[in-house]
């Protein structure tokens, strides 16, 4: 079972953990990270979630486990669900913020790199059935007919906004 890193208001380490699936104890706080992968045409890499983790399409993200940082925490995932091995130095911390209702620290990650190949990627059943390029437009219109993950969305849009603040595209 997965263990997870406690943290304070302050995202100080607390020296506690959680297993996965716990409750997140009052005044703690776990780390949720998220990557868009874009590549030189400006796609999107977003996978189709498995039934079990409610089949909606999204970005790659999850939880660093215990002792690891938030960098090596999307590096670890990026590998168990979609097989791809990404450089730390190729993120850019896009967005970070805090949420207080669900007591978790957010980093959302942006790389741009081309994945050829990607129906040759080794996906993680449990957690991803498909992956696909889409344009901006095709998300917003996933997004639209209800069938993108309305979190990863919302990271989405904080995306866009930040690309067009950088000319990152």
């Amino acid at each position: 079972m997965e263990k997870r890193d406690l943290y304070d208001e302050n995202r100080k380490l607390t020296g506690k953990t959680i297993y996965k699936g716990e409750e997140i104890p009052k005044g703690s706080y776990i780390v949720v990270v998220l990557v868009f992968i874009q590549n030189s045409e400006g796609k999107f890499l977003i996978q189709k979630r498995s039934e079990r983790k409610n089949g909606l399409y999204a970005t790659t993200g999850g939880h660093p486990k215990s002792g690891e940082d938030s960098v090596q925490g999307i590096i670890t995932e990026v590998k168990e669900e979609i097989g791809i091995d990404l450089n730390p130095e190729d993120l850019q911390l896009y967005y970070g913020g805090r949420s207080e209702e669900e007591r978790v620290f957010w980093d959302d990650y942006y790389v741009k790199m081309d994945v050829p190949d990607i129906e040759n990627l080794e996906l993680q059943e449990e957690e991803v059935a498909s992956l696909h390029w889409f344009t901006k437009d095709e998300i917003i219109d996933l997004m639209k007919n209800d069938l993108f993950f309305k979190n990863h969305f919302e990271e989405f849009e904080i995306l866009l906004d930040w690309i067009e603040k950088n000319n990152n595209h």
